[in-house]
């Protein structure tokens, strides 16, 4: 994909995405307002993430549930979105929260950070929609200090959209080491009810050395 045509594409994802960020948090897992759901990703994310505090980039962050969350258990976290509705919902989540999250507008497949910024990078259910994944998990690796941790969600729908588990084992940087699939899709409580499509989270371990 050339520039042009990449541009293109990022600007049709940020209307799509701006005209969905009103209703986005509408959904179990995207708004995490029912305590037992917001309890099922803290202790899922605590359990993924270094001892704090880490400097964590959540890539896609939407409405910055998921940023909240990781600022709440004492973490230093940055959230990027292509969508400026959103980056304004999760700005003012955070302030609502009393985080000091920094949200940047940002296209997710070329982030601008200096390399080995950040000790975790988080991405929820974007990687999938973004163009030749592999490229862009090398981009995002290079900006993970050493032994910094990638913790990617993903799913394969049942809309036929997505990604399988071993896709992007297969699109991993080969400086990855401890690479885990963890399935998720056993666990109600994540998503707001029973799912029965494919979804889980890789996480890999960087060796930048």
């Amino acid at each position: 994909m050339n520039e042009q045509d990449h541009e293109q594409q990022l600007e049709s994802a940020r209307r799509l995405w701006d005209d969905a960020a009103a209703a986005f948090d509408d959904q179990p897992d995207h708004g995490l307002t029912d305590p037992l759901i917001l309890q099922a990703w803290t202790e899922r994310l605590a359990a993924w993430l270094p001892p704090s505090p880490a400097a964590i980039l959540d890539i896609g962050c939407g409405t910055g549930s998921l940023s909240v969350i990781m600022a709440g258990l004492g973490n230093q976290v940055t959230g990027i979105d292509a969508a400026p509705n959103m980056i304004a919902l999760a700005r003012a989540k955070a302030a609502r929260a009393g985080q000091n999250i920094k949200f940047a507008v940002m296209d997710a497949a070329f982030p601008r950070f200096v390399d080995q910024h950040f000790d975790v990078i988080v991405c929820r259910h974007v990687l999938w929609a973004l163009p030749a994944p592999k490229d862009v998990l090398r981009r995002w690796v290079d900006l993970l200090a050493q032994a910094g941790r990638l913790i990617l969600i993903e799913g394969f729908w049942h809309t036929g959209a997505g990604l399988h588990a071993a896709q992007i084992v297969e699109s991993l940087p080969t400086c990855l080491s401890e690479v885990s699939i963890q399935p998720l899709s056993g666990q109600p409580n994540l998503w707001g009810g029973v799912v029965k499509d494919e979804r889980y989270a890789v996480t890999a371990v960087a060796n930048t050395a």
